[in-house]
């Protein structure tokens, strides 16, 4: 329920981020870049999956659960991907991945969609045939290449994040052809979405007022500190239903907003909630 104590709440630290396995992290998409060089694929919204060569990772390192035929025949290779269960299914995503028992008929829906091949070397244009022909001699149906395309223009780019949107899809990843596979985020992998979104941490929980009188006004959040900036906190007081603003995630929970980009103070302009995170090392 609402916790009105918590406005006297002290700020909670955001957590460190357990290790994991070293992946290759995306920036957002900025004007500027040559669109000749990169590589074009659909941002999947699911959860970040890491095969390597043995088990199935989480990106926070965490085992999942996956059942024994899921992985069965799997090359000892690593294997960079998204655990997907469908375009605008990614509460179903992470609840499959998620269960520490595994769900036999709902892992039946989930698809395993692979990106890299982290141990690969070479360039990732060198990469992409190498990942076709080994998921190719996987032969799952539930194991797929995420297909990879060039496109001529950044007109025609924004026109396939529109139609990729207009279908359910949540944006477009945009992969450098030269790069190697580097644990680390920079242009080579950037990801292009009709918005931004980002986490925060919840601080307290604000009481609204009028028509919200005795639910949720707003949350107060913190953003961790990055880029040598320090954490900033701010409300987030839309996107909740009528049921989230009577029982509002717990303070200190890390939640998911949408915005469209910053003001000079570096506080989101327009943020709006999306969802919880239910488990961050997802």
């Amino acid at each position: 329920m609402l916790a009105l104590a918590g406005l006297l709440t002290p700020a909670l630290p955001l957590s460190a981020a357990e290790a994991g396995p070293p992946l290759m992290l995306a920036k957002v998409y900025h004007a500027g870049i040559s669109l000749q060089d990169y590589w074009v694929s659909e941002k999947l919204d699911g959860v970040r999956g890491y095969w390597d060569g043995e088990k199935l990772l989480t990106r926070g390192g965490e085992r999942i659960a996956a059942p024994a035929w899921f992985t069965a025949g799997w090359p000892k290779v690593p294997m960079d991907g998204e655990l997907w269960a469908g375009r605008g299914q990614f509460v179903k995503a992470v609840s499959t991945v998620r269960q520490q028992t595994s769900d036999d008929a709902a892992w039946r829906a989930m698809r395993f969609m692979v990106f890299d091949l982290p141990a690969q070397g070479g360039p990732f244009t060198e990469r992409i045939p190498a990942l076709n022909g080994l998921v190719s001699q996987i032969d799952q149906p539930w194991v797929k290449a995420v297909a990879q395309f060039k496109l001529s223009n950044h007109q025609a780019l924004q026109s396939l994040l529109t139609k990729t949107v207009k279908r359910g899809g949540e944006g477009l990843m945009l992969h450098r052809g030269a790069s190697l596979y580097k644990a680390q985020r920079n242009d080579d992998l950037l990801k292009l979405k009709t918005h931004e979104d980002s986490e925060a941490r919840v601080v307290t929980h604000i009481p609204g007022k009028g028509k919200y009188a005795g639910k949720l006004g707003a949350l107060l959040v913190e953003m961790p500190a990055a880029d040598g900036k320090p954490a900033q906190r701010f409300k987030l007081g839309t996107g909740f239903s009528d049921a989230q603003r009577l029982d509002p995630p717990a303070i200190g929970t890390l939640v998911t907003y949408r915005f469209r980009g910053l003001n000079n103070s570096g506080i989101p302009r327009f943020a709006s909630f999306m969802r919880v995170r239910e488990d961050p090392s997802l």
